[in-house]
């Protein structure tokens, strides 16, 4: 029953506050943080008040339940988009994702490079800062576009478009990482070509998959006009394409938000498409993707905020900026407006999940060991990214409310 509990008492929470996001002109996302943000100071400063949610980051149970969480937001983000438009924008999406790469990565590395002591460690510990700046967190930023309404725009199908390439690159430097942790060197060319051929092999079977079965599969269902089998028929789709995904060393969101994108108006007809997309949705945005955002919430930590103010305050400022000014000076080199440019780098800020756990694969492997050197801002480098993750995925979408407010005018 604690779980039953844990679930009650953060969809109650996170539903209100998204309520209350809304009524006061914010996207629900903002509330539905705060929310996590808030138990979290509770439970932390009274553990009596909420004994189950204490310690709720070993929970493999509520694990499993956030990422369907992230698992649903990417298969809904899939459903809503069209793949003529994603090809149509992937020239421009490619260019933002390189440029909103390539600077965060930059400035991390400089942040490491100025704060962080000598120590054998220091190599992979600057990467991971270069890394966890780097990165675009998709289902957080798949969530704002919705609440915005901006999903199925050509600005919107650029920024996911260009956060899906960045998970994908984003697994390169994870990869470099992790061999730097583990044979204290990166990994070499061979290991770099299987991954890249991991990727490409994904692409290939997903693709002809959805090309030539999908279709095939949609037919089938209008004949046998059985209504329950439309929606089991997309989840057994989604699933295979996440556990492919997670075999070939890929986050399991590629999978579910490929077959998504496989799943359109011409697979089926357009009444079991609605259909699916309406289940779909009050499944992901009713019940799993609340508790999701409220479990980043619930991961902020302020010990950064006294270990190392201002290494933590350079930390989110850099991961505004490397993003504002990387993607979106890539997007104005694509013939994008000042204004939607602006609304691309704001768009690709979000860290949130993704950014959690690289932050707890490195934890795990040792990288925040001081190993007897008296440095605190090695002590806090994991609470510094959570808190950089939260407030980038706090604010994103209210400023980005505001830059599409002014493409409106």
């Amino acid at each position: 029953m604690d779980l039953f509990f844990i679930l009650l008492v953060l969809l109650v929470a996170t539903r209100s506050f998204g309520e209350a996001a809304e009524r006061l002109g914010q996207p629900a996302l903002v509330g539905e943080l705060v929310a996590g943000i808030t138990l979290g100071a509770i439970v932390a400063e009274y553990p009596v008040v909420f004994p189950t949610l204490v310690d709720l980051s070993h929970n493999d149970v509520f694990a499993s339940i956030t990422d369907l969480g992230m698992f649903f937001l990417m298969l809904f983000a899939g459903v809503e988009m069209r793949p003529g438009k994603i090809m149509q924008h992937s020239g421009g999406a490619l260019a933002v994702a390189i440029g909103g790469m390539a600077l965060p990565l930059a400035l991390g590395l400089g942040l490491g490079w100025i704060f962080l002591p000598a120590t054998d460690l220091f190599a992979a510990q600057c990467l991971f800062l270069g890394t966890a700046l780097a990165i675009t967190a998709v289902p957080a930023t798949v969530r704002i576009l919705l609440d915005l309404g901006q999903l199925d725009t050509r600005i919107g199908q650029t920024i996911v478009s260009a956060a899906v390439f960045d998970d994908i690159f984003s697994l390169m430097l994870l990869a470099w990482m992790t061999g730097l942790l583990a044979m204290g060197e990166p990994p070499g060319l061979m290991d770099v070509m299987l991954l890249l051929g991991k990727i490409a092999l994904f692409f290939a079977v997903t693709g002809i998959i959805g090309l030539y079965l999908f279709p095939w599969g949609g037919r089938l269902m209008h004949h046998l006009r059985a209504k329950e089998l439309e929606i089991s028929a997309i989840l057994v789709a989604a699933f295979a394409f996440s556990v492919l995904a997670h075999l070939l060393a890929l986050h399991f969101i590629v999978g579910a938000f490929v077959a998504g994108l496989f799943f359109g108006r011409k697979t089926i007809n357009a009444a079991s498409y609605e259909r699916v997309k309406n289940t779909i949705s009050a499944m992901t945005f009713g019940f799993l993707a609340p508790i999701f955002f409220a479990s980043i919430g619930l991961n902020l930590d302020m010990g950064a905020l006294t270990g190392a103010p201002l290494f933590a305050a350079l930390l989110v400022i850099a991961a505004f900026v490397g993003k504002i000014v990387g993607a979106g000076g890539a997007a104005r080199g694509v013939g994008f407006s000042k204004n939607e440019a602006a609304a691309i780098g704001v768009g690709m800020s979000p860290r949130g999940a993704v950014e959690l756990v690289i932050a707890g694969i490195a934890l795990k492997s040792g990288l925040f060991e001081t190993a007897g050197v008296g440095a605190p801002v090695v002590e806090n480098l994991f609470s510094a990214v959570v808190v950089m993750a939260v407030v980038t995925t706090v604010l994103s979408p209210i400023i980005l409310k505001r830059v599409f407010s002014r493409l409106d005018n």
